[in-house]
């Protein structure tokens, strides 16, 4: 969970800074996608193989990635290996992103409020 800063102190110079110094800390855009990437190790069912005796010798890992669509709604696929590094990457540059617009958004509706509070003075 993300906390949210006191902007209320900051002036307004600093707020439109702090805002144009957030734009330049975006990741690539192009190397976005929202998921969550997951290490499994499985058992194959075969009775006699060891993965079926024991936890430590299940196979893998096989990676995962699941996307939630909407209520209810869930897809997902497995990555190979080559794949999983930089499906977490993408992942992590997501979540970079998300914040990033986040702390925009705090910035701006602090700016509308100062905005709202001259045109009433």
């Amino acid at each position: 969970m993300r906390v949210r800063e006191n902007l209320t102190r900051l002036s307004t110079l600093a707020l439109e800074r702090r805002r144009q110094g957030l734009l330049h800390r975006f990741p690539p855009l192009a190397e976005t996608l929202r998921g969550t990437v997951l290490e499994r190790y499985l058992t194959c069912g075969k009775p006699n193989c060891q993965c079926s005796r024991e936890k430590s010798k299940r196979h893998g890992p096989v990676w995962y990635l699941t996307v939630t669509l909407g209520p209810g709604r869930t897809t997902g696929r497995t990555l190979s290996a080559e794949q999983a590094p930089r499906v977490r990457r993408w992942v992590r540059n997501y979540q970079q992103t998300k914040e990033q617009l986040e702390k925009i958004s705090d910035i701006n509706r602090e700016l509308l409020r100062r905005e709202g509070k001259k045109a009433r003075a």
